[in-house]
């Protein structure tokens, strides 16, 4: 019983960490995840990179995407397009 004491804000200190770092971690792979494989030809994006653009291709063999911008059509890979700007972008203007 006396050794159980002694690993037990070790143990609490495993559980804080798990609910505040490790779960939440987890839970954004999955939604990135699911955003990247919900895109779809039109969509306007951001780039992790801050590139604006429009999905014109999507490759399921290489898990791209070919992107076209101002400057022309660009190959990117899926992880590259960051799900929050992107949903900002897609989001209705406030008033």
């Amino acid at each position: 019983m006396e050794n159980l004491g002694q690993f037990l804000p070790l143990m609490l200190i495993f559980v804080v960490a798990y609910f505040f770092m490790i779960r939440p971690q987890i839970k954004r792979q999955k939604d990135e995840k699911k955003f990247a494989s919900e895109l779809k030809k039109g969509d306007r994006i951001i780039t992790k990179s801050g590139l604006h653009g429009k999905i014109v291709e999507l490759n399921d063999k290489d898990f791209s995407c070919v992107i076209e911008t101002m400057a022309g059509k660009l190959k990117f890979d899926r992880s590259a397009i960051s799900m929050e700007m992107s949903r900002k972008l897609a989001a209705p203007a406030k008033k």
